[in-house]
């Protein structure tokens, strides 16, 4: 017997997740929202590949009248008022009008519902020009003020004018002096190795250092670095700060030799081959217990040192910050004989093995092995500082 089909429970569910999809692609639920940008994006782009596609339909017809009464409020509004940058809003808001009338304009569907959406063109230039123009005095005001908090506000708000119109009246030349006077320059001075004992250089580390803070403060910022050399060809003679960076102490040990002598045992497991008739065997394990002696060797030189970092302000003298910042490091090599059956060695003692005593690293090596992880913490400190002022 055949059983009737019953009706699926899941069937509404599956319905209101249709309708769910379709008004959320038709932009209904953005227009709900109040978002007209949204609605009318989602409604044409249904349109674009469902031309009769109702709901969109009415999103676009609905939707776009909506929106052009609410923008013209806005830019009453705004104009109304004496918010500073108005121009710029009212900009904002045209240029959102003549999005959703390209938009419109594009789908065939669409413009038939709107046939002549509004777009902006001359009003659009000279909301261009004023926006550009209200920057532009509010740079001059800012730059007017002797703080160098104000300098940096007059720069964006020239780059704002030039952005809005490229050339916008002296806008090039304001935007270097107001960058000039935000600028932080900072010398990075290399006090020399102190060392009797060592032929030492660290103009390598003094070049990461330089090298590293320009990376991290490009010319785009408001802090410059110099080195003394590139401060004097540039005639910078009163620069804000001066950080100076002095290694002391550095100290190589005596070089220190180990042995160390192990008995290694180990059991291995293997098969064997065990007659049980006269044409058949089986395989049976068999333990048997290896041996063998090691002798590992270390060779070790220590290092240690200090670094001191101070900064300054270079007119007042003021001490801003004086670091220590200790380093270490220790080279080793080990190596070793061995003598027994070689199944007995981890993988750890092969690679003892395969090494070969050799002389430690030459001073300037071990020095720039110690340098590594004051560089790092070096740089991270200087760059945590100066980036308040960028």
């Amino acid at each position: 017997m055949i059983e009737k089909l019953k009706p699926m429970k899941s069937w509404p569910y599956l319905f209101l997740l249709v309708w769910l999809f379709a008004a959320c692609s038709s932009g209904q639920k953005a227009l709900e929202r109040g978002n007209y940008i949204e609605a009318i994006e989602k409604a044409v782009n249904r349109l674009s590949s469902d031309p009769g596609n109702n709901k969109a339909r009415k999103v676009v017809k609905d939707g776009y009248s909506m929106a052009m009464e609410y923008y013209q409020e806005e830019i009453d509004l705004i104009l109304s008022t004496n918010t500073a940058f108005k121009w710029g809003q009212t900009l904002d808001v045209m240029q959102r009008v003549n999005h959703l009338g390209n938009l419109i304009r594009r789908v065939p569907a669409a413009r038939e519902l709107v046939p002549s959406p509004k777009i902006y063109t001359s009003e659009l230039e000279q909301a261009t020009e004023r926006a550009a123009e209200e920057r532009y005095q509010a740079g001059v005001a800012s730059l007017n003020q002797p703080t160098r908090e104000a300098a940096k506000e007059a720069f964006y708000h020239f780059q704002r004018a030039d952005e809005l119109i490229g050339g916008y009246k002296d806008v090039a030349e304001k935007m270097h002096v107001a960058k000039e006077r935000a600028t932080i320059h900072v010398i990075l001075e290399a006090i020399p190795l102190p060392s009797r004992r060592y032929e030492l250089s660290a103009e390598f580390f003094y070049e990461q250092v330089i090298n590293r803070m320009k990376q991290n403060f490009p010319g785009s910022g408001f802090v410059s670095f110099y080195t003394p050399d590139e401060a004097e060809k540039q005639a910078l003679r009163y620069p804000d700060m001066v950080v100076s960076m002095e290694f002391y102490d550095f100290f190589i040990g005596k070089p220190m030799h180990f042995e160390k002598q192990e008995n290694l045992s180990r059991e291995l497991e293997y098969d064997v081959e065990v007659k049980v008739g006269r044409d058949s065997v089986r395989i049976e394990k068999r333990r048997k217990l290896i041996r063998g002696k090691i002798k590992v060797i270390t060779d070790e030189v220590s290092s240690q040192g200090l670094l001191n970092v101070k900064i300054e302000e270079f007119q007042s003298q003021k001490l801003i910050l004086n670091q220590e910042i200790p380093g270490d490091f220790v080279w080793r090599n080990q190596y070793g004989v061995f003598v027994g059956d070689e199944r007995v060695l981890t993988d750890q003692q092969v690679r003892i093995l395969n090494n070969q005593a050799i002389p430690p690293p030459a001073p300037q090596d071990l020095f720039i092995e110690f340098t590594r992880p004051i560089y790092i913490r070096l740089t991270d400190r200087l760059t945590s500082y100066f980036r308040k002022y960028d």
